[in-house]
């Protein structure tokens, strides 16, 4: 991450990077983490290893960020992008779908602003609400403020994403697991992320639809 001073981060990336069997890093921080100083360092980083830059990013909306206390807006996570892009740094992004307050069609209109950043990657989750959390009392108390979606929901509504999303645009990861003990409910059983990546494929061919088809 990019969370110590420059000094620290130059010892750890240092030593990470001097092994023989690492040939890059990526370095997965908050888009308010990072400064003209850093940026700088990692792309001259960049110049003789591979380095990517993955922002946790949430939402496209402030409403939503501010909702769940993540402590950024939109603007401060686009600009940090741009930063890192403009230094010729590849950089990845993830987002949360189903975040209290969202709807579905603020969901796939939120792909239109994810297109206009310059992202070689991103990486997509369904909320999971982790059992002992402020979020897990708030849909108990606002369950209507949440979108929560059965496994064949999910699949359509993610083939719907990837319409919107622009063709060059590497999708890393369209869902997450955590483990059972962790949350409140497990609503699609014990699926694991292989079986979910060939039902989408499975889905895609079922409608003839491909990313990037609506653009």
């Amino acid at each position: 991450n990019t969370y110590a001073p420059l000094e620290r981060l130059k010892q750890l990336y240092t030593e990470a990077l001097s092994h023989p069997s690492v040939v890059g890093i990526v370095v997965g921080t908050r888009p308010d983490c990072v400064d003209e100083e850093k940026l700088d360092y990692l792309a001259e980083l960049a110049k003789d290893h591979v380095v990517i830059v993955e922002y946790g990013i949430e939402s496209c909306y402030d409403k939503t960020l501010a909702r769940i206390n993540r402590g950024h807006d939109f603007e401060t996570a686009r600009k940090a992008v741009i930063m890192t892009a403009e230094r010729g740094i590849d950089v990845g992004a993830h987002f949360i779908l189903g975040l209290p307050g969202e709807t579905r069609e603020m969901m796939l209109e939120g792909c239109r602003l994810i297109n206009e950043l310059p992202l070689r990657s991103a990486k997509f989750h369904q909320l999971q609400i982790v059992k002992g959390t402020r979020m897990e009392k708030e849909y108990e108390e606002c369950p209507q403020d949440f979108e929560r979606f059965t496994l064949d929901e999910y699949l359509d509504f993610f083939a719907d994403m990837l319409e919107r999303l622009r063709p060059d645009l590497y999708i890393e990861r369209f869902a997450g697991e955590v483990p059972p003990r962790f949350v409140n409910e497990t609503p699609w059983g014990l699926i694991r992320n292989a079986e979910l990546l060939r039902l989408l494929d499975k889905r895609l061919e079922e409608r003839d639809t491909w990313q990037g088809r609506l653009i």
